[in-house]
């Protein structure tokens, strides 16, 4: 089990050979109850920066290495993707995606080539994976009978996890994108293993 990071407990009142007087108590308390578990630190977002500060967001997706921050904003009452470098706090253009809002449940590859995501079209979510290396978008075909709810794209990008409702029935299936793209590297992978099991899209 993970356990909370620092020398402060609630119930030790000793440091040492030194008794902590009340006031002395009371502010190590409450650094410590302001502390995050495990020694997590917070990062803060560039001030100013537009979606990374005042604006509401939901729907947080980071790229594996960190960089890049994806989430919905609402923009003219219609939840939209914003992509942006968490160091520059820069939005990265998605032509591809205009006009096909609401947008939902984004997911990137670990270097944020591939957004995977939800978009609305012919009055249904369908599932489409952006490749901003190559500036195309690639829809992935489902039968009529199924609504997509929500999606995972695999680190590498060559799998995708969606949730499918079929007769009010949930389900989750993992597709093999391998035939249609190529890896987005992952740090430590084997890029010439044969990709694993899956359903064809």
């Amino acid at each position: 089990m993970p356990t909370r990071a620092g020398r402060f407990h609630a119930g030790s009142l000793w440091l040492g050979p030194l008794l902590l007087g009340p006031s002395l108590l009371s502010l190590l308390l409450l650094v410590q109850a302001c502390s995050l578990p495990w020694g997590i630190r917070r990062q803060p977002s560039p001030r100013g920066v537009l979606g990374l500060g005042a604006e509401s967001r939901q729907d947080p997706a980071l790229s594996g290495d960190g960089r890049l921050l994806a989430s919905l904003v609402l923009r003219s009452g219609r939840s939209t993707v914003l992509l942006q470098d968490r160091r520059s706090g820069q939005t990265m253009p998605l032509p591809l995606l205009r006009g096909q809002q609401p947008h939902s449940s984004p997911s990137l590859s670990w270097n944020g080539r591939y957004l995977a995501l939800l978009v609305w079209r012919g009055g249904r979510r369908q599932v489409v994976i952006n490749d901003r290396a190559t500036n195309r978008l690639l829809p992935l075909p489902l039968r009529g009978d199924l609504e997509a709810q929500r999606l995972s794209l695999a680190p590498d990008g060559r799998h995708l996890a969606v949730e499918l409702v079929e007769d009010g029935q949930s389900r989750v299936e993992v597709f093999n994108l391998g035939e249609w793209l190529e890896p987005d590297p992952v740090p430590g992978s084997l890029l010439g293993q044969a990709p694993g099991s899956g359903s064809r899209p």
